[in-house]
């Protein structure tokens, strides 16, 4: 069955080999203004290519493409007009006008991307619907659900190059002020629920500072501090197409990127771009963890591999959920979370002096120090060396004993005869 699944790959992506060249950095577009060109960085969920997004677990556990579209090699061409009146019939509140920058992008999703737009369109069935219940929680509009699309290509794992992380590309200092949790441990950038809930409170208050929702996604992906440099620079307008010379220039093509990917993501169809087809994905449910478990313990007594628990808990950055030292869970297929259930504390205890070596506590012991001769260890040494008197000795017999003579004894001792008692101390050295 692996091997019908990775031909039908196979036979799907050689079908676009004409857009399967790496994703360039760069689009190039004309100002009609001032007749010049102008180079503009592309986002960087436009730059990662199709093998990268069907590396992700759940993509190769759930995805399969469509081997029955017909022409998906071909990409029809449209009047502008054509592209206008397709936007303006799109159900969105947030404005989406076309230029020849806009033309570009879509130009780039329905060519040289099409294999990743067919992928990430059968991804949306898995995450776009996160999206839209935090967004229609926070009465946003529902068309932002594919802002995840410029950014990440709709990979929970993605990092940029700046550092940003997770579905929504999150910054460290940004995901911590949205209450996302990010140390050594955890990094919540990566769980879908949690980042999309903290990137809809991130685009309500940009909507409080700038009333606009164009200015809103220019200030998601360079900040407001420099859509608010850009308005003042642009003697205070506030028009996204008025300040966009004044803006960063991955900035610049932000907001047309986003455009084109509503755009492409609403009419694929005319485009020939077939989405990968998603089979049903299984019930998943979330337990809390209420000490430090290792991965290991739950992949081998629940019954359940590696791969799935990392993917399922794209948060936790090591082989350690830090039960004991923060509110963790761990989403598990719902089968093997009800056995992780039923296990009670055998799961904990499992192989925990093996797997879980991080010590609490340890005991120090006492320095040794190197052997100093004392005062009266150096006097003991001076007067030599003592043997008591037993009953019957002589100094003849001591002196054998200790390997003296008895000159040296009686000289040692002051002694000029032999007279000698019982329990007596003689020097012997």
């Amino acid at each position: 069955m692996k091997n019908i699944k990775y031909l039908l790959v196979s036979l799907f992506l050689s079908l676009n080999a004409a857009y399967a060249q790496e994703p360039q950095a760069q689009i190039t577009v004309h100002d009609d203004r001032s007749g010049a060109d102008e180079v503009i960085e592309l986002p960087e969920g436009m730059t990662v290519n199709t093998d990268s997004l069907l590396s992700q677990w759940k993509l190769k556990k759930y995805l399969f493409p469509d081997t029955t579209c017909k022409d998906p090699n071909i990409n029809p061409e449209y009047a502008p007009e054509v592209y206008q009146e397709r936007l303006r019939r799109l159900p969105v509140v947030m404005e989406m006008p076309y230029n020849n920058i806009v033309q570009q992008f879509i130009d780039r999703y329905s060519g040289r991307l099409r294999s990743s737009v067919s992928v990430m369109l059968g991804a949306g069935n898995m995450y776009i619907p996160i999206f839209e219940e935090a967004l229609d929680l926070y009465g946003l509009p529902l068309e932002l659900k594919y802002l995840p699309v410029i950014e990440s290509a709709l990979n929970p794992t993605a990092v940029s190059r700046a550092g940003a992380v997770g579905l929504w590309q999150f910054m460290l200092p940004t995901a911590k002020r949205y209450g996302l949790t990010v140390n050594s441990l955890v990094d919540e950038r990566r769980d879908p629920y949690k980042a999309t809930h903290a990137a809809a409170k991130y685009l309500s208050d940009l909507y409080k500072i700038f009333n606009d929702w164009s200015l809103v996604i220019a200030a998601y992906n360079c900040g407001p501090g420099n859509v608010t440099k850009a308005i003042h620079r642009a003697d205070g307008a506030k028009d996204y197409w008025t300040i966009y010379p004044y803006l960063p220039q991955e900035t610049r093509g932000y907001v047309p990127a986003f455009i084109a990917a509503n755009y492409i993501m609403n009419y694929y169809c005319e485009h020939n771009i077939c989405p990968y087809k998603t089979s049903y994905p299984i019930a998943t449910d979330t337990v809390l963890v209420t000490r430090d478990l290792h991965i290991d313990q739950v992949a081998e007594l629940c019954n359940v591999e590696r791969e799935v628990i990392k993917a399922l808990n794209p948060q936790y950055r090591t082989d350690v959920i830090p039960g004991g030292r923060t509110n963790a869970t761990l989403c598990l297929p719902q089968e093997n979370l009800h056995t992780f259930i039923d296990l009670k504390d055998s799961v904990y205890n499992y192989r925990a002096d093996e797997l879980l070596t991080r010590r609490n506590t340890v005991i120090v012991p006492e320095a040794v120090q190197p052997a100093r001769p004392t005062a009266s260890r150096t006097k003991s040494k001076s007067r030599g060396k003592s043997v008591t008197v037993r009953s019957g000795d002589t100094l003849s017999h001591i002196a054998r004993r200790n390997h003296t003579t008895v000159a040296k004894l009686r000289q040692l001792n002051g002694i000029k005869g032999n007279n000698l008692r019982p329990g007596q101390k003689i020097r012997v050295k």
